[in-house]
């Protein structure tokens, strides 16, 4: 009796582990559930790196924004403050540290000195000159 009850046991317990080890092969709800929460995460993930990159780049666009408006305020500064100018007659404007001053002036001279002073601010790439003397009528 003690013999077949070894047995009996021991075929229990091989069924049980069998069972169990079957049963932790296969995917119960919460496997699901904790795989679907593992890939939202990661999705989230990708879209925040994506929206910080995006921000990021609007930042940028705003800075060189603001640097072009301070270029130009300190550029139609400069030309209120120079005697030579006649600052109303020269329209300045920036885009990208590339200013573009037009508009007409009395002389070459005026040409001459908008060109130095535009060139001379600071974080200026380049200046172009569209500005034409007028002619005396």
């Amino acid at each position: 009796m003690n013999r077949s009850y070894n047995v009996a046991l021991m075929s229990s317990v091989i069924l049980v582990f069998a069972l169990g080890s079957v049963g932790c092969e296969q995917e119960g709800p919460a496997e699901r559930v904790g795989q679907s929460i593992d890939r939202t995460a990661e999705q989230a993930g990708d879209k925040m790196e994506d929206a910080k990159e995006a921000a990021s780049e609007k930042a940028e666009e705003a800075g060189a924004y603001i640097d072009d408006a301070a270029i130009t305020a300190k550029i139609k500064a400069d030309f209120l403050a120079d005697p030579v100018l006649e600052v109303l007659q020269i329209s300045v404007t920036t885009t990208d540290g590339v200013v573009t001053l037009s508009g007409e002036v009395d002389s070459q001279a005026s040409i001459d000195r908008s060109l130095v002073i535009a060139g001379g601010v600071e974080n200026v790439q380049s200046v172009r000159n569209e500005l034409v003397v007028k002619v005396a009528e």
